[in-house]
């Protein structure tokens, strides 16, 4: 297993850009969806969430890469990205035609869930500006010869939104790949998105062939089964579950020797709002185990991957050892599950505090 050959600090415009659809979410706090009568909106999407979290949390150089209609959804999203702080400079404006028919603003409704309840989302993302993208939409030579990237990334929910997405995740990935910029893939399956595209058998031809372009590769065990055909057993047990997974690391990497490095987090769910959270991380040969927090306390679980992913990135970027790595992403992932919305409120001192040994004690 090879080790990861990252560009250099300052010779890029870009430390990261991410290929993906933004959603605005609307949140009706500690009600449901079909009772609301008001909800707080915020954006997010699987491989924004990441690109965000490197600007917003670790203060890095970060562009997404996406598709926004030209309506009055289409721009409070913008308004949204900017406060993030992420570059539109490469985002694809599409015109809209007053009703919907196509270049919609991707919507998602999403319950956080509380005790016995689960988190629960409901998503409106037919027909979006996003799902529209094609390669032609994008000047890859611009964004990642002139301009420079240290890491791309994307995921498999872009991927499953439309056979142009795919081809444009292709495109993107290959540039990325011939220009000696990092990439990173997390597999993120969603059954509702490839129900009708012909479901895990679809997903598993699409991803099998991104994946031959992909440095890190990130999910979950139902991520590496549902998109790439890797069968592990359900397991209860904790220590039992650690083993499966870090059996499942070295067979995926073994399938796919070019990868650098295989992550997943590990969430035992109690409840809705208490899980134990940790990480993995195979790189090098070896697997490293993050810290672990025990009946950890969630207030939106939403995120949290991407969360991880993000924090993870950073680390690899900052030239942190592995351990360093998948500590950084796995305190990522369970501060952004303190707060709404699906991305990270938290800061680099909160995340580093954390990873030290930091506690929920007061400060002043």
């Amino acid at each position: 297993m090879a080790q990861l050959n990252i560009k250099p600090e300052g010779s890029c415009r870009w430390d990261a850009a991410a290929l993906g659809e933004v959603m605005l979410r609307f949140d009706p706090g500690d009600t449901r969806v079909k009772t609301a009568r008001s909800f707080a909106v915020w954006e997010g999407g699987g491989e924004y969430n990441v690109i965000r979290g490197l600007r917003k949390c670790f203060r890095l150089n970060t562009s997404i890469l996406t598709g926004i209609p030209k309506n009055q959804l289409g721009y409070l999203l913008e308004d949204f990205i900017c406060q993030g702080g992420v570059d539109l400079s490469h985002a694809a404006w599409f015109s809209y035609d007053g009703i919907g028919s196509q270049h919609r603003q991707g919507l998602n409704f999403v319950e956080r869930g509380y005790g016995l309840r689960g988190a629960h989302g409901v998503s409106d993302r037919c027909h979006t500006a996003a799902s529209a993208l094609s390669p032609a939409d994008f000047d890859f030579e611009l964004i990642f010869g002139k301009e420079g990237v240290r890491w791309f990334h994307c995921g498999g929910i872009f991927s499953a939104l439309s056979e142009t997405a795919a081809e444009t995740a292709v495109s993107a990935m290959r540039a990325a790949h011939a220009s000696g910029t990092v990439v990173s893939y997390d597999l993120n399956y969603r059954p509702s998105l490839w129900k009708s595209r012909g479901g895990k058998q679809r997903a598993q031809e699409i991803n099998r062939e991104l994946v031959k372009y992909v440095d890190v590769i990130i999910g979950n065990e139902e991520d590496f089964s549902a998109s790439l055909g890797f069968s592990l057993p359900d397991v209860s047990s904790e220590s039992i579950q650690k083993h499966t997974y870090k059996q499942m690391m070295r067979e995926v990497s073994a399938e796919y020797p070019q990868l650098k490095a295989v992550a997943t987090t590990l969430r035992e769910v109690k409840s809705a709002t208490v899980n134990d959270w940790s990480a993995l991380l195979y790189c090098g040969g070896e697997i490293y185990e993050s810290v672990s927090w025990q009946q950890m306390e969630i207030f939106d679980r939403v995120g949290g991957g991407d969360s991880f992913a993000s924090g993870l990135i950073f680390g690899f970027l900052t030239g942190k050892s592995p351990q360093e790595c998948v500590n950084y992403g796995a305190a990522h992932g369970a501060l952004a599950m303190t707060t709404p919305g699906d991305t990270s409120m938290a800061s680099l001192e909160e995340v580093a505090s954390l990873v030290s040994g930091g506690s929920a004690r007061v400060q002043r």
